[in-house]
């Protein structure tokens, strides 16, 4: 089981590696657009700031700054995961599955 360290520091910045559960697939840059759309979607309801990012075919790296007063970083991921796995390739919901997105956080 995945033991997570995870930092409470309302407006901290936070670096992420986040992974698909099947590391042979390329989902993250075959469908870069709809990634970008996803973070957009979040980043309008839930403010945040992106302050580096590199997104491989199966995984990325980010460095957020979250806004003061504000530790909930739990919401965002899961967020622009469902936004990202329901969104599918043509903008059809449910056309790629489930994207499992697996976050690990460092401080």
């Amino acid at each position: 089981m995945t033991n997570y360290r995870r930092a409470f520091l309302p407006g901290g910045s936070f670096f992420f590696t986040v992974n698909l559960a099947d590391r042979r697939r390329s989902l993250l840059t075959d469908h870069i657009d709809l990634l970008r759309s996803a973070f957009r979607y979040v980043r309008q309801r839930h403010s945040f700031s992106i302050d580096a990012m590199v997104v491989l075919p199966d995984h990325l790296h980010a460095v957020w700054t979250l806004p003061a007063g504000d530790a909930d970083l739990a919401t965002r991921w899961y967020l622009i995961k469902s936004s990202f796995s329901r969104g599918g390739p043509g903008g059809e919901a449910g056309m790629m599955g489930f994207v499992e997105l697996i976050p690990s956080y460092r401080d």
